[in-house]
């Protein structure tokens, strides 16, 4: 149930952020540029690339824009070179996250991290500090409208996943890394192309919340967000259906 209640905080959380989209083609530019330098230029051979095109096409980022970002990755023309970085901490409420980032100047940005994280009550960790409260698992995340709970838990399992979840906006299907490749292509046949599909920390343990550190730690969260050089945050946390609704109401 924890797996679950996870899932429904992190899209309730992020269905009122989607508003705040000014930097999120800047932030989908990068992904496409560093899976481009990662591997090969087609995203029919390149799994990380064709999870970034449709992450991209899903935000309705042109066609032109996205080859562009193709071809600066993959060395068609000079483009800056992102080294991707993970940093964690703890935040309001002694929740655990993992902040990864892509960027081109390390010290820039392990600087503005720490600041943020100072700003909102938080503090900056050593690498592996918060990891055991998280395991690598790959993540296919489909609309809620693509398919039935029903139907997608049944495609899923069919795919060999590990566990599927469904809210109100969106399903999980969360799979082992190893895994994520096969299912994300078994349910493209059936649904078409994911909103998502990649690698995440996915919490093993959870810190309850009440609202007041809630609040607080969603204001870390966004802080982070915020900044261009972070590409994902990964926490911990769970907090009631009641104080979700008031904190988005506010």
């Amino acid at each position: 149930m924890a797996g679950h209640s996870q899932f429904k905080n992190i899209m309730h959380r992020k269905g009122k952020q989607d508003a705040k989209r000014g930097k999120l083609f800047t932030k989908l530019i990068r992904e496409i540029m560093t899976a481009a330098r990662g591997g090969l230029p087609d995203p029919a051979h390149n799994p990380r690339l064709k999870a970034a095109v449709n992450a991209a096409k899903a935000e309705n980022m042109s066609k032109d824009t996205i080859e562009r970002a193709i071809k600066r990755g993959s060395g068609g023309e000079d483009g800056v070179v992102y080294d991707e970085v993970r940093y964690e901490g703890y935040g309001p409420g002694g929740v655990a996250l993992i902040v990864e980032a892509l960027t081109d100047n390390r010290n820039r940005t392990a600087s503005e991290v720490r600041s943020i994280f100072t700003k909102n009550g938080g503090s900056l960790g050593e690498t592996n500090s918060v990891a055991f409260n998280f395991a690598r698992k790959g993540s296919v995340v489909y609309p809620a409208a693509a398919a039935s709970a029903d139907a997608m838990f049944e495609a899923g399992v069919e795919a060999g996943a590990e566990d599927v979840v469904s809210g109100d906006e969106a399903h999980e299907i969360v799979t082992e890394p190893d895994a994520l490749g096969g299912v994300r292509d078994a349910l493209e046949a059936k649904f078409g192309a994911a909103q998502q599909a990649k690698l995440v920390w996915r919490a093993v343990n959870f810190i309850p919340l009440a609202e007041e550190p809630a609040k607080a730690l969603f204001d870390l969260i966004e802080a982070l967000e915020d900044s261009d050089d972070v590409q994902a945050v990964h926490a911990n946390y769970d907090v009631a259906d009641d104080v979700l609704q008031r904190l988005s109401a506010a």
